[in-house]
C-alpha cells in the first residue's frame, strides 16, 4: 500500500499568505520568518507535490498551472483547518455582535464573512449596519456597534487604528477621453454628500491642479455613485473596491487627470478589550481585507 503525503499545514499558510500579499518577502515579515526560511518551506512544498509551483516572471515570480491549483486547494485547507480549530476552542461563544461597515465592503464579501464567521460560532448572532463613516463613529461612542470599519484616519474613538492605506482613483466609464473632450467645460462630479474623504480628495487635488470642475450629482448612496458614472453623468473619486465591471479606472497621465492620494482605513471598537465574539469577527474580517487586491 502506497503511503500517503500529508502537506505541513505551516507550509500551506507561508505559501498562501505570500501570494495574497503580493510577495513572499512580506510575506516573511507577517509570518516572522527570514526569506530564506520562507524560500525553503517553498521548496518543501514542491518536493511534496512532486512538481514546480513557481516560475520567474522578470523580477518576480508567478504561479505554474500546478502551482495555480495548490493554491486553490490550499486556501480550502487553511480555511477548513481554521474553522475547525475555533469551533472547537470556543464553540460555546454566545451572543451578538454589532458591525458597522462602509458600502465598498458589505456588497461583495459580507456574505463570506457572516457565512465563515457562523460555522464557527453558530450561537452568535450578527447585526450589521450599513453606513457612512461620521455615523458609525458617533454609534460606536455611544456603545451602538460593537465595531465599525471606518474610511478616514484612526480618529474619533479611544479605541481605534488604521488597518491599511488604499489608494483613490478617478472612476468612470470605460473609454472615457479625459480633459479633452471636454473642450473647455470644467469636470463633471458626482461624489458623496460631505463630509466625504473622498470627496475631500478630488476636490483638493484638482483645485491644486488649478482645473476646474462642477458638482453634477451627490447621494448618500455608493450605488448611486456607481449609476451617474454608468450614465457618463460625470466621473468620481474612490477605491476599486466593489467597483462596477463596466466601469473603469481612469489613467491619470493619458487623462489629464491629478494624481490621488491614498486613504486609510480603520477599526474602531466600543471597548478597549472587545468579547471574545467581537475579537474573532474583527479576525475574519481582517484576513478577508488583507486578501483582497487593489490596483
Amino acid at each position: 500500500m502506497t503511503s500517503k503525503t500529508n502537506l505541513d499545514m505551516d507550509v500551506l499558510r507561508t505559501f498562501v499568505t505570500g501570494f495574497e500579499l503580493g510577495s513572499f518577502a512580506r510575506a516573511s515579515e507577517r509570518l516572522g520568518r527570514s526569506q530564506s526560511a520562507v524560500s525553503t518551506q517553498l521548496k518543501k512544498l514542491e518536493e511534496q507535490v512532486g512538481q514546480p509551483l513557481l516560475r520567474k516572471s522578470g523580477r518576480g515570480l508567478a504561479l505554474t498551472t500546478a502551482g495555480e491549483s495548490m493554491l486553490s486547494y490550499a486556501k480550502r485547507i487553511l480555511e477548513l483547518n481554521d474553522e475547525a480549530i475555533d469551533r472547537i476552542r470556543i464553540a460555546d461563544v454566545e451572543g451578538w455582535v454589532r458591525l458597522g461597515l462602509p458600502q465598498d465592503f458589505a456588497e461583495n464579501w459580507l456574505p463570506a464573512v457572516l457565512n465563515k464567521f457562523s460555522r464557527a460560532h453558530p450561537k452568535v448572532r450578527v447585526e450589521v449596519q450599513v453606513d457612512r463613516s461620521v455615523p458609525m463613529i458617533e454609534k460606536t461612542i455611544k456603545g451602538e456597534l460593537d465595531i465599525a470599519l471606518v474610511w478616514g484616519a484612526a480618529a474619533g474613538t479611544p479605541y481605534s487604528r488604521t488597518i491599511g492605506e488604499y489608494p483613490i482613483r478617478w472612476i468612470g466609464p470605460a473609454g472615457w477621453k479625459g480633459l479633452e473632450s471636454l473642450r473647455g467645460e470644467p469636470i463633471p462630479l458626482a461624489a458623496f454628500e460631505p463630509p466625504c474623504a473622498f470627496r475631500s480628495a478630488a476636490v483638493s487635488a484638482l483645485d491644486r491642479a488649478g482645473l476646474p470642475w462642477r458638482l453634477v450629482f451627490t447621494s448618500p448612496s455608493l450605488a448611486g455613485l456607481w449609476a451617474a458614472a454608468e450614465g457618463k453623468l460625470g466621473i468620481t473619486a474612490r477605491t476599486v473596491f466593489s467597483m462596477p465591471a463596466n466601469l473603469a479606472v481612469i489613467d491619470t497621465r493619458s487623462s489629464g487627470l491629478p494624481e490621488l492620494p491614498t486613504v486609510p482605513l480603520a477599526l474602531h471598537h466600543a471597548e478597549a478589550e472587545p468579547p471574545v465574539a467581537v475579537s474573532r469577527l474583527t479576525d475574519i474580517l481582517l484576513e478577508t481585507i488583507q486578501g483582497q487586491k487593489v490596483l
